[in-house]
């Protein structure tokens, strides 16, 4: 984790994110900054739906696509409405620690197991259905991936500012991620 760049002060944020929908999101949820009021939403942020996680920012600020690992692959018609029109200025997608969509293929028999004991499933559905959609949402490493999904997303909006974030679920801390190796 050492690509992880903490905000502790104003200053620690990047020059490009400064002033921006981005430096705005730091400063809510890690310098608490008092709320302003919006009317439209300013950013977009991708994240996972994991219950540990809460932004702290303004009502109306941001649209907010929660997907397992924050993974938008299927979210396009979605982050093209906001862009489109709900008029956002910038997007983020947030990764965090200890995600579960990291390495999921060793969760099969326990996924499967829960879906039949749990929600009734037959076995053979059960296993089906995890095999046919855990090699789409498995994410492997989550700074490798919110970078990549930050790359893909730049190649398709590319007049928008979009930034890879790090949420540590124990401190309840964003951090930016370094995009330089």
């Amino acid at each position: 984790m050492d690509r992880l760049i903490s905000v502790s002060v104003k200053d620690d944020i990047l020059p490009e994110y400064r002033e921006t929908p981005i430096g705005l999101l730091l400063e809510y949820h890690n310098l608490n900054r008092p709320y302003e009021k919006y009317n439209n939403a300013e950013l977009l942020v991708g994240m996972c739906m994991d219950h540990r996680k809460r932004l702290n920012i303004p009502d109306n600020f941001a649209y907010i696509i929660r997907s397992g690992g924050g993974n938008l692959r299927y979210s396009e018609f979605k982050i093209s409405y906001a862009v489109s029109l709900g008029g956002v200025k910038a997007i983020t997608i947030i990764a965090h620690n200890n995600c579960g969509m990291v390495n999921l293929m060793s969760k099969k028999k326990m996924f499967i197991d829960g879906l039949v004991d749990i929600a009734g499933w037959e076995r053979d559905w059960a296993e089906d259905h995890f095999m046919h959609f855990a090699p789409m949402f498995e994410i492997g490493n989550e700074v490798d991936f919110v970078i990549n999904e930050c790359k893909r997303l730049r190649a398709r909006y590319p007049k928008m500012l979009i930034a890879p974030l790090m949420y540590e679920v124990e401190s309840n801390k964003l951090f930016v991620i370094s995009e330089k190796i």
